[in-house]
């Protein structure tokens, strides 16, 4: 009985400590203090400094000794850093868009950036009768259609400009190229988290996608559903949260946290 409740006690405890860490990387400040900590996890603080202290005994955690403040030590950096060098995307990708397919019937796309393009390096085809194939290996620009939107939209402010001050080619009748008026749909998709096209990038096609954000909330890469037109703008309420869901999950693997 006493072992069992040590084993309890050890388990509570490194919960506790886990939820801190979980609290650094979580909070916008650079530091917190024990105050902060105890009333955010609802621990006391005699609770909080013992945690605390097991962790600056381990380098997760560093003191900076003038304001009593703490922040997040080299051995979370290491520990992060292992995890993402171990993360295969496209392994880890394809198995989700393959569900993805499954469960919309449309045709499942993951895309990466090269630049100020991006390209499909992957799809999944539906098993039905009329699909939406994408070419792979191609590349497009980053304001045409809605994986290459899904990129431009997350990408840093100097960054975004410094784009929309380039020259605009529009691929088909529907690619946007007015600075203003894609300036304004970018700002749309950071607030919804996805990105639309309606035969943006090629005639009689639409398409939604979605960025998967890495641990600095910048887009690793966009997955997709697309179609014909005509169906899938019918199928949006049943797509949208396929896609968002499985977005914001992949991206948590990357190591995205939201504030």
């Amino acid at each position: 009985m006493v072992e069992k409740s040590a084993r309890t006690q050890m388990i509570a405890t490194v919960e506790r400590a886990a939820d801190v860490l979980l609290l650094f990387s979580r909070t916008s400040s650079r530091d917190l203090g024990v105050t902060d900590i105890a009333e955010a996890l609802g621990l006391s603080k005699a609770a909080v400094h013992r945690i605390l202290a097991s962790l600056r005994s381990r380098g997760f955690i560093e003191l900076n000794l003038e304001t009593r403040r703490y922040r997040l030590g080299a051995s979370s950096l290491a520990l992060g850093l292992s995890y993402l060098e171990s993360i295969d995307l496209r392994s880890m990708v394809i198995p989700e868009l393959e569900a993805l397919s499954a469960a919309s019937m449309e045709t499942a796309t993951l895309s990466i950036r090269t630049g100020d393009q991006r390209m499909y390096i992957h799809q999944v085809c539906p098993a039905r009768e009329i699909v939406m194939s994408v070419v792979i290996g191609v590349p497009y620009p980053l304001h045409s259609g809605s994986s290459s939107k899904a990129f431009l939209a997350f990408l840093g402010e100097e960054e975004i400009e410094r784009y929309l001050h380039e020259e605009l080619e529009a691929l088909t009748p529907n690619t946007k190229t007015n600075v203003q008026e894609l300036r304004e749909n970018l700002a749309q998709i950071r607030d919804k988290g996805y990105a639309q096209s309606f035969g943006e990038r090629q005639p009689g096609a639409a398409s939604i996608a979605a960025p998967l954000l890495d641990h600095n909330g910048k887009p690793a890469a966009v997955i997709s559903l697309c179609g014909p037109a005509e169906r899938i703008s019918n199928e949006w309420e049943l797509c949208i949260p396929l896609l968002t869901s499985t977005a914001e999950r992949l991206s948590r693997q990357l190591g995205f946290l939201p504030k």
